[in-house]
């Protein structure tokens, strides 16, 4: 295919999707163990509940965490979509409470190093999706990956989760120190997660403002914070959600809390606000991204 065919049809499968407005929230965590998934199912069924479409897009790609989590079957996914194979719609599987998910690729491909026709794959998989959604959650990989910062700094929101041990907060410090100095995120919000206590909660967001606001020029808000709970490793020793099998745990109620807040971010008045916006952003070349 001719490079401005392709063009053609990255441009006629934008303008498809101006249609839909769509919340992107990216959740991540400078590293492996804080929660990150458990936190990311769980407020896409919360959200649900609310009443909103929900779509994961599970990109933790060496791991394809949502569905072992879930104990659900998946025999397509998004490398499937990107060579050609099927349809985004096809590869997408149901979750609890209405939520649907798009299994990541396992194995270690890029987003970031996809050929050109791949990434007009991946815009024009978006553009033709037909399941309707409202909020689009990305479920990062742990660590700084090019993958990682290419979700963050194409959605609207970045959650990042963190416990209180210093291995986190040193690696959620990092994380948000390359977003904001090479890729313009200047506004994170954060989840304190397995906490002792509000108190702890608390007290582990000031550790963290007090080494951004010395070093970084950025804007931090923690959204929520969800207490250590018992029935959050029940519920994953019976592949399910928490907030499903213990929906009154202080977990679940923590996570319902941060559901409301996220339901009601303003969505951007601008282009940003589209799917077509966070696809750009999302394959944009690493030349492109003013890296300093």
């Amino acid at each position: 295919m001719h490079s401005h065919e392709n063009i053609d049809d990255q441009a006629s499968g934008l303008r498809k999707m101006n249609k839909q407005m769509v919340k992107v929230i990216s959740i991540t965590g400078g590293k492996g163990g804080v929660g990150k998934t458990n936190v990311s199912l769980n407020l896409a069924m919360a959200l649900s509940q609310l009443g909103k479409k929900v779509l994961v897009l599970d990109a933790d790609l060496g791991l394809a965490n949502c569905d072992v989590m879930l104990g659900l079957r998946v025999e397509k996914n998004l490398s499937h979509v990107l060579s050609g194979e099927v349809e985004l719609d096809d590869v997408i599987i149901d979750g609890p409470f209405g939520i649907k998910i798009i299994p990541a690729t396992s194995g270690s491909q890029n987003m970031t190093e996809l050929a050109p026709a791949e990434h007009a794959g991946l815009i024009r998989a978006f553009s033709e999706l037909k399941t309707p959604v409202d909020v689009l959650l990305v479920d990062t990989a742990a660590g700084i990956s090019d993958m990682v910062l290419s979700f963050s700094r194409a959605s609207q929101d970045v959650l990042v989760v963190v416990c209180d041990e210093p291995s986190s907060i040193t690696d959620a410090y990092a994380l948000m120190k390359i977003l904001s100095r090479d890729h313009g995120v200047e506004k994170f919000k954060i989840v304190a997660n397995m906490v002792r206590s509000l108190k702890e909660g608390q007290e582990l967001f000031a550790k963290l403002t007090r080494v951004t606001d010395r070093f970084l020029d950025v804007n931090l808000e923690l959204v929520a914070i969800i207490p250590y709970d018992e029935n959050v490793r029940k519920a994953a020793r019976k592949q399910k959600a928490f907030i499903e099998v213990f929906p009154k745990t202080p977990a679940s109620m923590a996570i319902k809390s941060l559901a409301l807040k996220a339901g009601k971010w303003p969505l951007p008045a601008v282009a940003s606000g589209h799917l077509e916006f966070f696809l750009e952003q999302l394959v944009q070349p690493h030349a492109d991204r003013g890296l300093v």
